[in-house]
This record gives C-alpha cells, sequence and structure tokens, in this order.
C-alpha cells in the first residue's frame, strides 16, 4: 500500500538580486515506507537544487488522492466529506477524506475538485480548501492502470513528465 508523505527540505537558494537565502520547500510523493520516500526525495532535490541540503521533516500525510490540472501550480487542500451505511449494524458513519488538486485560487480549487468527483456515487460535501505550501508533487509511476475518462485540462500526477 502506497502512502503519501510530506517532505520539507532546506537549503540555500539565490534571490532575484543574487543573494544566497536559506529556504524551505515542501513537497508531497507517495512510497511505501519512510525509507523510500527519504530514498526518493534524495534522488529528486539532488536533481534539482544546487549545492548542499537537508531534508527537515518527512511525515505520513492523510492525503487520499491528488488532482494536477496543468495550468494551475497552486496546491490546495480540499476536505471531503460523505455518509455510507455499515453493513452490518445499519448505522450511517461519517467518512471524511482529504484531497489536493492544483488550481488559481480557492474558489477554483472547489470548482475542480466538484468537477474531478463528478463520477462519485454518494453526494459529498467539500467543507473545507486551503491553499498549502506545497510546491511539487512527486506521485508513483503507475503505467500499468486502464485509462479513465477525465475532466478537460486534468491530467493525473502520474502522467505529468518530469523536467
Amino acid at each position: 500500500m502506497r502512502i503519501w508523505f510530506v517532505c520539507k527540505a532546506k537549503y540555500q537558494k539565490e534571490d532575484d538580486e543574487g543573494h544566497l537565502k536559506n529556504t524551505t520547500e515542501t513537497y508531497l510523493l507517495d512510497a511505501v515506507s519512510y525509507t523510500e520516500a527519504e530514498a526518493i526525495m534524495y534522488e529528486k532535490l539532488s536533481e534539482r537544487v544546487r549545492g548542499e541540503f537537508v531534508i527537515t521533516s518527512l511525515t505520513k500525510s492523510r492525503i487520499t488522492d491528488v488532482f494536477l490540472y496543468e495550468d494551475a501550480d497552486f496546491w490546495h487542500k480540499c476536505k471531503i466529506t460523505y455518509f455510507v451505511t455499515d453493513a452490518d449494524s445499519g448505522k450511517e458513519k461519517k467518512v471524511t477524506n482529504l484531497m489536493i488538486v492544483t488550481a488559481h485560487d480557492v474558489k477554483d480549487a472547489y470548482d475542480r475538485i466538484h468537477q474531478s468527483l463528478n463520477n462519485m456515487l454518494v453526494t459529498f460535501r467539500v467543507p473545507e480548501v486551503v491553499e498549502t505550501s506545497i510546491v511539487e508533487v512527486f506521485a508513483y509511476g503507475q503505467d500499468n492502470e486502464e485509462e479513465e475518462e477525465v475532466p478537460a485540462g486534468f491530467k493525473p500526477v502520474s502522467e505529468v513528465e518530469e523536467d
């Protein structure tokens, strides 16, 4: 089972005036363990960062799904709630999932999460949408999965070409 991890990395970055300044960036990646997540981050960061860097934090995330729209760069965390009926007891149970989506602003993220989840069989609510500090998402390649019908402009994270 793959797990989404949030990773924070600190390094020196050159600003517009040519001065070096310390910066911390947040990344999201999926892996099967902390060890794999750390290895992936060291590999990805060594390709992107000139000089030294340090991973300051690596934590499991409660994010269940990621939706990338190529026309936006800002990641928004969306809280999704819905009710399911327990088969044994017959009682309704509230389910909460966290998902992220790229969008220009909070309203756009709200609209896009609805568009991305329009095929859900249960009625859901989106009680919270928050812009995150995530800079980039690294998803495990899933080349063997069948293609699903997706909204216009949407591209699954696993199919995004990396620079």
